[in-house]
């Protein structure tokens, strides 16, 4: 009938049992000696691998347990190989570890009475092994490598069901006992096992071709390997060494198990003293707990009338505040939400600003720098452009005024200085001086000054200029989102609700944080497009007749980036697909690296990565919807 073992939770006894023990190994002079036996342990703890492994016991005794495995999960075989004793006798193991031979520094092996099938191959790499004890097990047979034991002289297999002997261990000169039972042999026959272990073992070499010698002739090597220093100052022979070894082996367990019973008794006394103490802790407690009572009981008569006349009007406010929280909570959640996508969008847009950059300068300097063709001149509309000038003039003395008295007002969040106020007013007089005149005569003007020419073409350099553009919707954006976090701090502050305003202050420190950063970036391309601008104004020294009005016009008949991309080999519908995604910023890196239709859907998400684009929700759903265009191509007819 098949055994089948639960864990058991450890009485109080033995849990207090194996701390005692544990602290013991940890003490500075302790023994070599681990010993957790009789602990009701249903797995070696992983406090006793790491104490092995750095005070380096040599002795492990686990025996009387109800161990099923040697090795818990997390911990390492490794850390027993400083062990040299090794005894799991009287537990419940059904099998040994794989690795078992890494214990290469193992002498004794005990795992009498367990459950144990069959033993690891591995077994055979412990070359230091000297007893091996696997009595009263489920073994039918033993591994060939055991012949590989060549320090090996007890070993003890009765009591398993093993009815032959693997011929490799007559490879094993140096054992001296072999415990078996005869009468179930068949390999060697039963008359040969029962006349004893130096009768087998020459049956064995003979069986094998080898010839027999006595073990005490290869033992030497062994306990020198063991000994080097002690046998070569010993006149003695290997046997009264191995029965001093014996001895000393004795003596020591015999000394440890007298300190282990005096610990023991200390332990007992400490625990009886401290439960006496923790008596008469009880005794007084109990006493000023009954004259706490009273003076509870009216406390809580009090209490429970002021508590009556308060519930009622409680569970009103409560019900209202809750309502109002629920209000702000989805508010927040929404502008929570928004913020995410606005740090997200800055995070993404710039990982690709390196790419549109230098394509958008590329574009500038490539289109700006040229020189101005004669087909441009004579088709250049003087009036047309002298009007859009002007208007781009008047325009932008609105605006930067209007942005002037705004960020004074906003000098507080972003830090900006307007001390340049007046030399800004300075600069756009005369602009605004223009509004008073005659269209015409500005008109006129203008086409007669270059200084007007170049500050209308600067104008409408920065409005058209993408990364420009970019960064004022991202601002504008950013201010919507500060006004409406301001109106929901002052909802919160008159519900009082001080455990919300942190989230508030840290979700206003990361927009402040952001727009800052962007009002460096926008001053950034201002500089950028101002470097452009004066290399443009150094080749218009070359007398270039009507040199900023073509600019100018340049600048105008400018085609979008989306068409400018389809008319240099961007399917159609790769860009309308990209700005239906809102992930139009990809377009410049999808040109760049000239990806299609067809090449996308040979592609992985990890592929897109690759290529720059980041976010892993869009990397599928521009691979899926690739995938829905190729299929829709195909299912129509040609």
């Amino acid at each position: 009938m098949p055994l089948f073992f639960r864990k058991r939770k450890p009485s109080e006894e033995a849990r207090k049992r194996l701390e005692y023990q544990m602290c013991l190994a940890k003490e500075a002079g302790a023994d070599d000696i681990l010993d957790i036996s009789k602990c009701e342990l249903s797995e070696i703890p992983f406090g006793a691998f790491a104490t092995c492994k750095v005070l380096q016991k040599k002795v492990l005794i686990v025996h009387t347990n109800h161990l099923t495995s040697l090795l818990p999960k997390s911990c390492s075989l490794l850390s027993l190989a400083t062990i040299k004793v090794l005894d799991l006798h009287d537990n419940q193991l059904t099998a040994l570890p794989d690795d078992l031979g890494q214990l290469t520094a193992l002498q004794v092996l005990n795992v009498e009475r367990n459950q144990l099938m069959q033993l690891p191959r591995s077994i055979g790499n412990l070359t230091q092994l000297q007893t091996l004890n696997v009595k009263d097990n489920k073994l039918k047979e033993l591994p060939d490598t055991v012949g590989e034991l060549r320090s090996l002289r007890t070993l003890n297999i009765s009591g398993n069901e093993i009815q032959r002997l693997p011929q490799m261990l007559a490879h094993v000169r140096t054992l001296e006992m072999l415990s078996l039972d005869a009468s179930a042999m068949v390999y060697p026959p039963r008359e040969v096992c029962g006349a004893g272990t130096a009768a087998i073992l020459q049956f064995l070499c003979k069986e094998s071709g080898l010839e027999y010698y006595p073990p005490s002739q290869y033992l030497l090597p062994i306990l020198e390997q063991d000994g080097i220093e002690n046998s070569r100052d010993s006149p003695d022979g290997p046997t009264d060494r191995f029965s001093r070894e014996e001895l000393e082996w004795q003596n020591r367990f015999s000394d440890y198990e007298k300190r282990k019973e005096q610990k023991m008794l200390e332990k007992l006394e400490f625990e009886r003293r401290l439960e006496l103490g923790q008596r008469e802790h009880t005794q007084l407690l109990q006493q000023s707990s009954s004259q706490k009572d009273e003076i509870l009981q009216t406390v809580k008569e009090e209490q429970s009338r002021l508590e009556q006349g308060l519930s009622e009007h409680q569970r009103h406010l409560n019900a209202e505040r809750q309502r109002l929280q629920e209000q702000l909570k989805q508010t927040e959640q929404n502008i929570s939400s928004r913020i995410q996508k606005l740090l997200q969008d800055n995070q993404r847009q710039k990982k690709s600003s390196e790419i549109l950059k230098s394509l958008e300068n590329e574009r500038i300097r490539m289109e700006q720098l040229m020189s101005i063709t004669q087909e441009e001149t004579e088709s250049l509309r003087r009036r047309d452009v002298a009007s859009a000038m002007q208007q781009m003039l008047t325009e932008s003395c609105k605006n930067r005024l209007i942005q002037m008295a705004y960020e004074s007002q906003r000098q507080n969040l972003v830090q900006q200085a307007c001390s340049s106020m007046a030399e800004m007013d300075e600069r756009f007089q005369q602009i605004l001086s223009w509004q008073q005149m005659d269209q015409n005569k500005a008109i006129s003007q203008i086409l007669q000054e270059s200084a007007m020419q170049k500050a209308a073409f600067e104008a409408l350099q920065v409005k058209k200029d993408l990364m420009h553009r970019q960064i004022r919707s991202q601002i504008k954006l950013i201010e919507t989102e500060l006004l409406q976090l301001t109106q929901l701090e002052l909802k919160r502050k008159s519900l009082d609700t001080e455990s919300l305003q942190e989230m508030i202050s840290e979700q206003r420190w990361a927009l402040s944080s952001l727009l800052q950063q962007l009002l460096k970036e926008k001053q950034q391309r201002e500089e950028e497009l101002r470097e452009i601008l004066t290399e443009l104004e150094a080749k218009s020294e070359t007398r270039q007749e009507n040199y900023w009005l073509i600019q100018y016009q340049r600048l105008l008949n400018q085609k979008p980036l989306s068409l400018k991309l389809q008319e240099e080999g961007m399917e159609r519908q790769l860009v309308a697909l990209l700005e239906e995604l809102s992930a139009e910023h990809y377009l410049p890196i999808f040109a760049h690296h000239r990806l299609s239709l067809d090449l996308l859907s040979q592609m992985s998400p990890g592929d897109l990565a690759k290529v720059g684009v980041s976010e892993a929700g869009l990397q599928h759903e521009i691979l899926r919807r690739v995938q829905e265009l190729l299929d829709a191509a195909r299912i129509q007819p040609g």
